[in-house]
């Protein structure tokens, strides 16, 4: 196919949250089958993969494990998937065990966590919040901005509260969780300027482009330049409600729309396959206010309640993002397309937490494909090879480089298996952070023990 490139300039940002992990299929016989022979009786040892191969590992598990599922997430210290398990079930834990997972005991199933969202839905949509399942302290990590105090503070504590001991915590945002409409590796329609995320295949054959639906809702024709001749026009825009996505179509359909990111310094990866993100996973994201900035999911199926109204399904993650970023492109180091900028709160300096839209939702709702199509799902391009974050944070090859070359490395090396949250790092207490620093009780009564903070105490 033919294809067009849309030059550099500054993008926007906008927000979004996350919940735990989640896939339904059927565990491949050969995955846990029994040892023969001498090891008969030995459980297998954890095996280490990549983060695409822990996806997919888990899309074989979780189907099989019913109500003891209690979500999973990717160790990158260890290079290992660990799947929470609720309860005594013996047959679960062995078959977590015999896929090469390790077994983690925690009290919470996945389904009493999605209760809890659901009641959080009725009883605590604020603006200024947001809620995603967060599996490495096995809670719902319900987040407050500053814009969130008296009456509205008291409500999502109360709401919190009643969800019962060690269901969920509260944790204060020092930033204000808001959509961002300027900057950028630009794209421009309406008086905004948004980033173009990725390129695409129209289900018609033709070519276009992902970006924010937030961005699309303020014009229907956008350019290159501002106030320049349209080169796209918007076929269909989800925002707010179930995600924050937009497919525009390329008004010329002989444009070149190459399936690459631009990574900065004139370099780019390619990108050749769309992947679900997966807790603990190292990612990266481009923008052209901030550059590429690399961190990890921290959480999926997120929900955040936006001034301009409440989205769901989206990936939450720990990757700095500022005004100019929005509809960006977040992806791996193997070349799979994973969200798209949606919004947040904090900045490159102090940090904060991002949202974005998945990908695959995106594609599926709208029909398109990345590329030619050839890989979409959990295998996010990293094969089997080692996982995907780095210890150092390396940089993206240039565009010789391909996608095996072109390693975008995570900042941190994967602060997997610690707590998601900041600087009190309170994994499993259920500490809140009070607004005005003093203490204030989690769900939990504060169990283990986590340092409480005051609203500004910095964001994660």
């Amino acid at each position: 196919m033919s294809h067009r490139r849309i030059p550099k300039r500054k993008v926007a940002l906008a927000g979004a949250a996350a919940i735990g992990i989640t896939a339904a299929a059927i565990l491949l016989p050969q995955a846990y089958a029994s040892q023969k022979g001498p090891d008969a009786g030995t459980p297998a040892a954890p095996k280490t993969m990549s983060a695409a191969a822990a996806a997919k590992l888990l899309q074989q598990l979780d189907g099989t494990l019913g109500d003891a599922y209690g979500g999973a997430y990717y160790d990158s210290e260890t290079q290992q998937l660990v799947v929470n398990v609720a309860g005594e079930d013996a047959k679960a834990k062995e078959r977590v065990t015999q896929a090469g997972a390790v077994v983690r005991n925690v009290r919470n199933s996945a389904s009493t966590l999605l209760d809890a969202r659901r009641t959080l839905v009725r009883e605590a949509t604020i603006p200024g919040t947001s809620w995603a399942m967060d599996p490495r302290t096995n809670q719902v990590l319900v987040m407050a901005d500053r814009t969130v105090k008296g009456e509205r503070w008291d409500r999502l504590e109360a709401s919190v509260r009643d969800l019962g001991p060690g269901v969920a915590r509260i944790k204060k945002s020092a930033g204000e969780f808001k959509l961002f409409l300027e900057g950028g590796d630009a794209i421009f329609g309406g008086g905004a300027r948004c980033s173009l995320g990725f390129n695409v295949t129209t289900q018609d054959g033709a070519p276009g482009f992902l970006t924010a639906g937030h961005c699309t809702a303020a014009s229907n024709s956008w350019s290159e330049t501002q106030g320049g001749a349209p080169i796209g026009t918007v076929r269909e825009t989800v925002f707010p409600g179930d995600g924050d996505f937009a497919l525009v179509a390329y008004d010329d359909p002989a444009a070149q729309a190459p399936s690459s990111v631009d990574v900065g310094d004139g370099n780019t990866l390619a990108i050749t396959s769309a992947a679900d993100a997966t807790v603990g996973q190292g990612v990266a994201r481009m923008g052209s206010t901030t550059g590429l900035r690399e961190g990890e999911v921290t959480g999926l199926d997120a929900t955040v309640n936006y001034p301009e109204g409440t989205v769901t399904g989206l990936i939450q993650t720990n990757v700095c993002a500022e005004p100019g970023d929005s509809g960006g492109s977040l992806f791996t180091r193997g070349g799979a397309a994973i969200g798209l900028t949606s919004g947040g709160s904090g900045n490159c300096t102090s940090g904060g937490e991002t949202f974005f839209q998945p990908v695959t939702a995106a594609l599926a709702a709208v029909g398109a494909q990345i590329g030619d199509g050839a890989g979409t799902g959990a295998d996010s391009g990293g094969a089997d090879g080692g996982a995907d974050e780095g210890a150092d944070g390396g940089a993206v090859e240039g565009a010789d480089g391909g996608a095996d070359g072109g390693a975008v490395e995570g900042a941190d090396g994967g602060a997997d298996g610690g707590a998601v949250e900041g600087a009190d790092g309170g994994a499993d207490g259920g500490a809140v952070e009070g607004a005005d620093g003093g203490a204030v009780e989690g769900a939990d009564g504060g169990a283990d023990g986590g340092a409480d903070e005051g609203a500004d105490g910095g964001a994660v």
